[in-house]
């Protein structure tokens, strides 16, 4: 567990060089009803039909970017937090007043298999989308971050590295199918936040079938979406993800991949450091 914390601590310091990039108690849902009632509909939906046939590629490039927002840990920072780790810790109150933030501006959060349809065929989003991500696991994820959701019927994307299940600090199966029963979706973040690059042999089988299989044993659910470690990805181990029938993937602000839109899908991170008025700024201009 020791090893993992360090591990954690010393994720700043692998993505930050690639990545461009309090609070009045809210309101429960029942009282801010959007006044979209279709949209938001659509955005508690907890399914999305697929849309089949051949992906277009230069025409999911040309779609405008939805803006996809990526989490690690919601807490507030210990005086043992370096600043690099300080980038990816939300702190409690932030985090609040961001969400917030977002519901108070019209904006509907949205599902992976709903930008699919929207980026593949153009089938309509919500007013103002936008998507939530969750990386690695951790506890706060469920315990903090989901019931601030749900004040306001916003659903996200739980990006999981299975080696840490059940360990301290960390979700256990119970809360992930939780979370996959109330609306969010689950998605594979390999088993120990290996380097997707430097997948070789075995790897593919210990990082991805292995995860996927646990994943869905969890959730009863197929497991179709997956979350690079640090963000790190290549063209040359995208079909092996296609093969195992994953159907998109999300890195972090590089640029898109014009042959594998769907796999190498932008997010930026809520920085520790950002106030609520430059996260707004971040999500309507890094898009």
């Amino acid at each position: 567990m020791h090893m993992l914390k360090h591990f954690s601590a010393l994720l700043p310091f692998c993505i930050l060089g690639m990545i461009s990039c309090q609070s009045k108690p809210s309101a429960p849902a029942e009282e801010k009803k959007p006044a979209d009632s279709a949209a938001t509909e659509q955005t508690q939906s907890p399914v999305a039909k697929i849309a089949k046939g051949p992906v277009d590629n230069a025409a999911v490039m040309a779609r405008k970017q939805v803006p996809v927002v990526c989490y690690h840990q919601i807490r507030d920072w210990k005086p043992t937090d370096s600043k690099g780790a300080k980038d990816y810790i939300v702190q409690i109150a932030a985090f609040k007043e961001h969400l917030k933030m977002l519901a108070d501006s019209g904006y509907h959060t949205i599902l992976p298999d709903q930008l699919y349809n929207y980026l593949t065929t153009g089938a309509p989003l919500p007013k103002k989308p936008i998507m939530l991500t969750f990386d690695d696991t951790d506890l706060d994820q469920f315990t903090i971050a989901a019931p601030e959701m749900k004040k306001y019927g916003f659903k996200g994307v739980f990006f999981i590295m299975t080696v840490s299940i059940g360990r301290p600090h960390y979700m256990n199966k119970e809360q992930i199918k939780e979370l996959s029963d109330n609306g969010h979706v689950i998605g594979s973040h390999t088993w120990d936040h290996h380097n997707f690059k430097k997948f070789t042999g075995k790897d593919w089988e210990t990082q991805i079938d292995k995860p996927t299989k646990k994943l869905e044993e969890i959730t009863g659910k197929k497991i179709t979406w997956f979350a690079y470690p640090f963000g790190l990805w290549n063209a040359q181990g995208i079909p092996e993800l296609q093969k195992r029938g994953f159907i998109g993937a999300f890195q972090l602000a590089e640029k898109r991949d014009a042959n594998y839109p769907l796999f190498t899908i932008r997010r930026i991170l809520d920085s520790g450091y950002w106030s609520t008025k430059t996260f707004g700024n971040n999500v309507r201009g890094s898009f």
